[in-house]
């Protein structure tokens, strides 16, 4: 499995690398629940969805963009601009690989180059966990993922602290 699988093509658009003029916003929006929307209608068709996700970039303003060589429009995130919806699983302990799958079928294993964090959210407190996909684009694991990452967590050896995480390609991902 490759580290980064970006929307079924063979390797990303090297959109990091572009550098066009800002065009403006032209009301692209990817919600909360993963949904992409064009002026309030939303956008059906998965293959367009993936095509999009290719080329969408977070600036260091922190601001997301779809990029192409000739022009860079806004797109306003909910959330985060994936969500993760599968989590493969091989080894365990120290030696356990996690790999995560997104809507629009990037997929990433868990390590230094793409680190698992845990946010609180509010009201309630409770975990978030995000994964770093590519550039600054996040993923929002789903609450089926989060469930099995909660049902993999364990305390890290040695230690009686009752901080629980989780281990993947050899390091140890606190959860908060």
């Amino acid at each position: 499995m490759r580290n980064v699988r970006s929307s079924g093509a063979k390797s990303a658009p090297p959109v990091e690398s572009w550098d066009p003029p800002y065009c403006g916003n032209i009301g692209m929006k990817i919600a909360r629940d993963g949904r992409w929307f064009y002026q309030g209608s939303p956008i059906g068709r998965a293959a367009l969805v993936k095509l999009f996700a290719s080329i969408l970039r977070k600036d260091a303003d922190g601001r997301t963009y779809l990029v192409t060589p000739v022009e860079k429009v806004d797109v306003e995130i909910e959330d985060a601009p994936f969500l993760g919806v599968e989590l493969a699983v091989s080894g365990d302990g120290r030696d356990q690989t996690l790999t995560l799958r997104t809507n629009v079928d990037d997929e990433v294993t868990i390590d230094r180059a793409h680190p698992l964090r845990f946010v609180a959210s509010e009201p309630d407190g409770g975990l978030k966990p995000y994964v770093l996909i590519r550039g600054r684009l996040e993923a929002l694991c789903t609450r089926a993922v989060y469930a099995e990452l909660a049902e993999l967590a364990t305390s890290k050896e040695g230690e009686e602290s009752g901080i629980v995480g989780v281990w993947s390609s050899g390091k140890w991902w606190e959860m908060g």
